[in-house]
């Protein structure tokens, strides 16, 4: 998954830095206050047991007070940058050895592949960036640094301190910025590498939907097995019913055999037009009824009984083509 190294060490920088400037001042005063504590009674200095486990208990107390804080809040930056680029993650097979990882081939492989190429040249960047962006900081406060000569010892190093956190700060963003191109690229990179090649989909269509060449040949089957029922079905029909182009619906009624009229072909689209095609070529009439087309497209399956509630329509539709051929129909006499 997609995840940038420089991000969280940019991250962290800039945090560290902010530490130091809330917390420094107090870890510095701190210090300053035990050396003057200890150095300043160098003449009657007592270096026995007591002694020396007071001194080194306040030294450990005065870390402890500053320097745990702060790698605290460090830590749960650093986890939190890693958790926010990937999520949580439970992986306790990271943690088992892996003596593949031991392969010199393979790892030179890594140092020597394209990515290893792009992460030494990304590397040199950074090294530039950062120089430049010293350098610049620095250059602008020349003139102040030449003269730190005429400055006491105390202002001159507190000057000091400040240029170099001011200069960090400079470099953190600096390295921030190029961090956040360096997720967005892995981002990126990482989507592209998800997506599939297009022998990889035809694979994987063969695998889930069978092959297409069998496909292709399944469907000219279907579609012929589709035309000789049509080509078997129309020529009984009495009528069909069109909408007028998009639907057909063929209709056969016998009142002998049947109680009701029945679908015995439908289709839209193509096989709407074949069945127009087969009605003309067989002298069986094409009507027009485009809501009783769409109503028995929609709700009746091929040979199925027109349902009750459209008798009616069709009777009217029938009664209208045994007009035209000057007849009635049958069992109406």
């Amino acid at each position: 998954m997609a995840k940038s190294q420089d991000l969280a060490s940019a991250v962290l920088l800039l945090l560290g830095v902010a530490l130091l400037f809330f917390l420094g001042g107090g870890v510095v005063n701190s210090l300053a206050m035990l050396a003057r504590r200890q150095l300043g009674s160098a003449g009657t200095l007592v270096m026995d047991v007591d002694s020396t486990l007071t001194l080194y208990y306040d030294v450990l107390g005065l870390l402890a007070r500053y320097v745990l804080p702060i790698m605290g809040v460090m830590f749960i930056g650093g986890v939190l940058v890693y958790v926010l680029q990937f999520g949580l993650l439970f992986l306790p097979d990271k943690l088992a050895p892996d003596i593949t990882r031991l392969d010199p081939l393979k790892g030179l492989g890594r140092i020597f592949s394209i990515s290893g190429l792009m992460r030494l040249v990304f590397g040199i960047f950074k090294i530039l960036v950062i120089a430049t962006v010293a350098f610049v900081s620095l250059y602008a406060e020349h003139e102040t640094i030449l003269g730190l000569t005429g400055m006491g010892m105390a202002q001159g190093a507190y000057y000091m301190v400040q240029a170099l956190l001011w200069t960090t700060v400079k470099i953190g963003i600096a390295l921030l910025v190029l961090a956040l191109l360096d997720y967005a690229f892995q981002k990126w990179k990482h989507e592209q590498d998800l997506k599939m090649t297009h022998q990889e989909v035809r694979e994987e269509m063969k695998n889930t939907e069978g092959n297409p060449e069998v496909m292709q040949r399944r469907r000219q089957v279907q579609r012929q097995l589709a035309q000789e029922r049509l080509q078997s079905a129309v020529p009984k029909a009495d009528v069909v019913v069109t909408n007028p182009t998009e639907l057909s619906i063929a209709i056969q009624y016998d009142p002998v055999e049947m109680a009701a009229p029945i679908v015995v072909a439908k289709g839209a689209g193509v096989i709407a037009k074949r069945i127009r095609q087969l009605a003309l070529e067989n002298n069986i009439p094409v009507v027009e009824r485009k809501p009783l087309a769409q109503a028995l497209f929609r709700e009746v399956d091929i040979n199925q009984p027109v349902p009750a509630d459209k008798y009616a329509a069709v009777a009217e539709v029938l009664a209208y083509v045994y007009a035209l051929k000057g007849k009635k129909i049958p069992g109406t006499e």
